[in-house]
């Protein structure tokens, strides 16, 4: 069989080690990588490239960064000279155009992290923490014009547990990515593999959070907020006497306590025991506005009391 000729569109770390993997196999040629722009990062906004092209510069792999690949005349008539068999994307970022979906002989691949049709939409991982679910998976599929709707051609099951971050479950991604896609490539070329559509009455959706969303809200039980703390991992944030504080790590315990939600109830070395709407949530790891991340009984050392997260 001639070698797989693909072209990979993609931005975040999750997709690094897929192009890692793919680069390395003797039946793949990697033509090139389509990836954002780079952006301004961090307190002194430096402009910053998007993980995928680090990795490419690495293994000397042509990157483009068009704003919109959609408007970019001259990158879609490369592309088209380049003669692809496949386009992958990976949490690429940019709504493709039917012209661009036309590009590929056999088709462009979306690997999502889902199990589709369920969490369809950018925050999959995320989402399916926030809610608690005990298993999700990955799918590859067809892609469409319409967001996450098309065909799904493989998936693969992945358990969570219940302490798993979303920077964890991201991590197990990235790690099973690269077989799975690779099968999906092979079973099209050699027409193994029947894709089959998607259910659309069973679709559910999973948009970005907002920033209102990044606040615990303590009313709410002690699970909810435990998975929304990883969920949001770092970034879930509460008030503390007016200043900011961002909750890292957190446990469920198994308590009934008559304090007001948000109150601190008792702190020991393994961090402080806060009343929720419904049991007991032992923050175990925070950072302070302005300082590096510590445990929650350190940080409550210097409390001159223990007063109520709001």
């Amino acid at each position: 069989m001639d070698n797989l000729r693909v072209v990979f569109l993609a931005t975040p770390k999750i997709a690094c080690n897929t192009l890692s993997e793919f680069h390395k196999k003797d039946d793949i040629d990697v033509l090139c990588v389509i990836t954002q722009p780079d952006k301004p990062a961090g307190r002194g906004r430096k402009l910053t490239p998007p993980p995928i092209k680090l990795v490419a510069q690495e293994n000397n792999i042509d990157v483009y960064q068009p704003s919109s690949i959609r408007k970019d005349v001259n990158l879609i008539e490369k592309l088209k000279n380049m003669a692809p068999d496949f386009f992958i994307t990976f949490a690429f970022g940019q709504i493709l155009s039917q012209e661009v979906l036309d590009i590929p002989k056999i088709g462009t691949i979306n690997l999502h992290a889902s199990l589709l049709p369920k969490y369809r939409g950018p925050n999959p991982i995320a989402k399916a923490i926030a809610n608690g679910d005990t298993e999700t998976g990955v799918s590859t599929m067809l892609t469409s014009l319409g967001v996450d709707e098309g065909d799904v051609v493989l998936s693969e099951k992945i358990t969570i547990s219940n302490d798993m971050t979303t920077q964890d479950l991201a991590e197990k991604i990235s790690e099973i990515a690269p077989e799975i896609l690779y099968k999906t490539l092979v079973g099209l070329k050699n027409k193994t593999l029947k894709p089959i559509p998607q259910n659309h009455a069973e679709a559910t959706f999973a948009p970005k959070f907002t920033k209102e969303e990044s606040f615990l809200n303590f009313n709410k039980s002690a699970i909810e907020l435990h998975n929304w703390v990883r969920a949001l991992y770092p970034r879930a944030n509460a008030y503390y006497n007016g200043s900011l504080v961002k909750i890292v790590q957190t446990e469920v315990i198994n308590e009934i306590s008559n304090k007001q939600a948000g109150e601190i109830i008792k702190r020991d070395k393994n961090g402080l025991y806060v009343a929720t709407g419904n049991g007991v949530l032992l923050i175990k790891t925070v950072k302070p506005e302005g300082k590096n991340e510590m445990p929650s009984s350190a940080w409550a050392c210097g409390l001159k009391s223990l007063d109520k997260f709001n």
